[in-house]
């Protein structure tokens, strides 16, 4: 996002909106945890460029487009948790940025049972950064 005011111009980096996209979901009922996927580690690796996990994100002037790629748990309605998760998402970025979000694309890649969650979380809080 760029606007131009009289005192300036306002820049929106499609970090952040990737940062504000991936808390929201991340608070979301039923979503275990963001997918990232193996062209997104490896475009970690290559750029050293910290990628938002699970998160892609378009950012134009007025307008963004979220696609995000999650694990849910395992016994969640999957529909209701991924409407939870656009609404959510929606809300977060258009309040926190000013932008409006046209779409949010949400791709289940897998469900986690409580054992593996508690695995998850254990290996995150674990990981090297």
């Amino acid at each position: 996002m760029s606007e131009q005011l009289d005192s300036g111009i306002i820049r929106i980096s499609d970090d952040v909106v990737s940062t504000i996209a991936g808390l929201a979901a991340l608070e979301t009922p039923g979503v275990a945890a963001m997918s990232g996927g193996i062209s997104e580690g490896l475009a970690k690796r290559l750029s050293g460029k910290n990628v938002q996990k699970g998160v892609s994100v378009e950012v134009g002037q007025v307008e963004a487009a979220i696609d995000l790629r999650i694990i849910v748990n395992y016994g969640s309605r999957i529909q209701e948790v991924c409407r939870q998760l656009q609404e959510n998402v929606r809300d977060a970025v258009e309040n926190m940025t000013g932008l409006t979000v046209v779409e949010v694309n949400v791709k289940v890649e897998g469900v986690t049972f409580k054992e593996e969650e508690a695995a998850i979380s254990y290996e995150e809080a674990h990981r090297v950064k």
